[in-house]
């Protein structure tokens, strides 16, 4: 059976980033503060996969598979879902500029962090960071849906400007519980609003998985409409689409996924926001080719921001968010000055 061009680039395309994304996570592994042979990785997976007691163990086995690991497993499946979230977003909204950050759904879930942190502290052990964190980006949420409701139709300028109103509602309350809360809590407060990845485990890794699986299931069975959505509500309603309703449906379901990557990673800018534009660059603008390439991209470029987040400055560690808002800034200014007068 003979591919078509389109259909065999994008595959061709496909294997070479995960080439790449298979390199990227092995080198995520040996890069750190403490040095690892890529022989030692292989040992400690071998005693990993082979459920060896404890006592065979040494350190460098626990770093490669209680910290290491984890730690890349969870960079690829934020960077892929937010590259997701982000794709969903624009279409829906067809702003170019649309990404959580826009709609409130990460300085939400901010927030939430913050608040435990400054006022309560740990109440309920390990899971109080990122249920707090949940908690808020889900309120983010209910409040925008609130605001809409008096609307008829949800346009989406209506949501942007929803979203904004909420994300500076948010972005006020996390400065508040800043300034009121204990100095000593700061490191802990940047790592919520600047995003880090230092706080992957096993056990709670299910909670970003079980964010990209829904939107990935989601964006699946919705791609035909989100092509649709490509040519504007006028050409949606006339293939049977109803763009308000989608537009809702994806606005729920980014939100949600946002608030599962953002319980366990803190705020990441700028994935969501560049991510897409590569991806169609790169694929064109049809999400059944698009989007698992925009999946894979966010995967890497995550990845890589981690591990330059660790090694640039080491044995400290940057936040990661820094990384990425960097190469989001250079990103939109090369846009900008590529753009011609008639875009």
């Amino acid at each position: 059976m003979r591919l078509a061009p389109a259909v065999r680039s994008t595959s061709l395309l496909t294997v070479c980033l995960l080439l790449l994304l298979a390199c990227v996570s092995l080198l995520s592994v040996v890069s750190g503060a403490t040095e690892v042979a890529w022989s030692q990785v292989g040992h400690g997976l071998g005693l990993w996969l082979r459920g060896a007691p404890d006592a065979d163990y040494t350190m460098v086995d626990r770093i490669v598979v209680d910290l290491r690991v984890p730690r890349m497993l969870l960079a690829i499946v934020v960077g892929a879902g937010l590259a997701l979230v982000g794709a969903l977003l624009q279409t829906t909204t067809r702003n170019d500029l649309s990404d959580p950050y826009l709609f409130g759904l990460s300085s939400g879930s901010a927030a939430g962090a913050v608040a435990v942190i400054t006022l309560t502290g740990e109440v309920l052990g390990v899971w109080t960071l990122p249920l707090a964190a949940f908690v808020g980006g889900m309120a983010s949420v209910v409040v925008v849906l609130l605001l809409l409701r008096r609307y008829r139709s949800h346009t989406p300028e209506r949501m942007i400007l929803a979203g904004l109103s909420v994300s500076f509602l948010f972005t006020a309350l996390t400065y508040y519980f800043t300034f009121l809360g204990d100095q000593r809590a700061a490191q802990s407060v940047m790592f919520w609003t600047m995003g880090g990845l230092g706080s992957a485990r096993w056990d709670n890794l299910f909670i970003p998985l079980t964010g990209l699986l829904v939107l990935s299931l989601f964006s699946w069975h919705r791609r035909h409409a989100l092509d649709a959505m490509l040519s504007g509500d006028h050409t949606a309603h006339s293939l049977g689409i109803a763009p308000e309703r989608l537009r809702l449906q994806a606005f729920v379901v980014c939100a949600f996924a946002t608030a599962c990557f953002v319980a366990v990673s803190g705020v990441i800018g700028f994935v969501g926001l560049m991510v897409p534009h590569l991806a169609r660059a790169l694929a064109g603008a049809l999400h059944r080719r698009m989007l698992h390439i925009a999946m894979l991209i966010g995967a890497l470029l995550l990845l890589l921001s981690d591990v330059v987040s660790r090694s640039i400055l080491a044995p400290q560690e940057l936040p990661v968010g820094i990384v990425t808002a960097s190469v989001g800034a250079l990103f939109v200014m090369y846009t900008l000055l590529h753009q011609s007068d008639g875009a």
